[in-house]
């Protein structure tokens, strides 16, 4: 039994969404199958009168129109995969309430072939000064949070910001940005979660300290145990930066009847930060031994890879499970209570799918 691929909604307006299965077959996932990622309404932008403003600590502050920047960069490409920081946390439910979030599966993942220019280069056309540390973007969407009506932001360290890969998006897979992707300008820095490559972008600063928007200072930030006055506050955790190792399986699906005997496992796993991935490993007796998968498709540094195996299982329930090493050995938790935190980010467990094989 193949289970059709569906758009699965999490929210009542629609704004936050993804596709499941993941294509398995795919290594860059076709724009009408990404994720969509919103705090609120996309705005509606008039690229003709839209500006990037730089400013901060740079020597010269910079207004730049879409031409302009077309014009005065060359052009830059980078294929990376963008990781939701919710990804998985349906999983985590089961060891403690995540009130307030969305239940994200597993297909709060996407790979793109984004097009624009360095955001190393921008910024060295405003000039950085010496005491830069910080990266900020502001978005151009109007959230409400606490009383207050705000552009979703994140900031990024200096360095980050200045290597070859992050850039300043215009197109995804060869097309205009779509408006639920960030048109007309998103950051893209890959091997950093979702959260930090901010969508319609229309601010750059540069800054001594992070950013103090709400979403970097006081959410997206990994706090292990609730403060019982405040039970979804976790400003006291740690920013969210690079993505963890992690691995899924994509085919069978959860709680899918699959004909007992072999069967084909298909999935994919990307290493931390983006690295690659040195092994891929599952087990169809939930964990207790193990077989390596095979590289199907390998992708490039900063996307996942896919991967197949072949098992055999017994009539019956069966736990099928992955977990993956990258290439500077980090692993995935074999539990989910290992990573359980009080808003359910970053869940890299081995990810486990029960089926009932007949």
């Amino acid at each position: 039994m193949t289970t059709p691929h569906a758009r699965l909604i999490h929210d009542e307006d629609g704004l936050n969404s993804g596709v499941w299965p993941v294509l398995a077959e795919l290594l860059v996932t076709p724009v009408e199958s990404f994720f969509h990622r919103s705090h609120a309404p996309i705005p509606r932008i008039d690229p003709a009168s839209w500006r990037l403003e730089i400013d901060g600590l740079v020597e010269r502050p910079q207004s730049f129109s879409l031409d302009d920047l077309v014009r005065a960069f060359p052009v830059r490409n980078v294929v990376a995969t963008l990781v939701c920081a919710g990804l998985r946390r349906d999983e985590l439910l089961s060891v403690g309430a995540l009130p307030g979030e969305l239940p994200w599966g597993p297909e709060a993942a996407s790979t793109g072939d984004w097009t624009g220019i360095a955001l190393r280069a921008v910024l060295e056309a405003a000039g950085v000064r010496d005491e830069a540390r910080h990266v900020e973007f502001t978005g151009l969407d109007q959230v409400e949070r606490n009383g207050r009506v705000f552009g979703f932001g994140a900031s990024i360290d200096v360095e980050k910001a200045l290597a070859d890969e992050v850039i300043l998006a215009t197109a995804l897979n060869g097309a205009p940005l779509p408006a639920e992707h960030g048109f007309p300008l998103r950051a893209v820095v890959p091997g950093w979660i979702g959260a930090r490559s901010v969508k319609w972008l229309g601010r750059i600063t540069l800054r001594a300290d992070p950013s103090p928007n709400y979403f970097q200072s006081a959410a997206y930030r990994v706090q292990r145990e609730a403060d019982p006055s405040r039970p979804r506050d976790v400003s006291a955790g740690i920013p969210l930066r690079g993505v963890p190792v992690n691995a899924v399986i994509l085919h069978p699906t959860q709680n899918e009847v699959v004909p007992a005997g072999r069967l084909e496992l298909r999935g994919w796993a990307m290493g931390s930060e983006g690295r690659p991935v040195a092994a891929v490993e599952v087990s169809s007796d939930d964990g207790h031994e193990w077989i390596p998968a095979r590289i199907s498709i390998e992708g490039p540094e900063w996307t996942w890879s896919m991967w197949e195996a072949s098992v055999d299982l017994p009539p019956g329930h069966n736990t099928l499970v992955v977990r993956a090493t990258d290439v500077a050995g980090a692993t995935q938790p074999s539990t989910v209570e290992a990573t359980w935190n009080v808003k359910g980010y970053c869940n890299n467990a081995w990810h486990r799918v029960a089926v009932r094989a007949e």
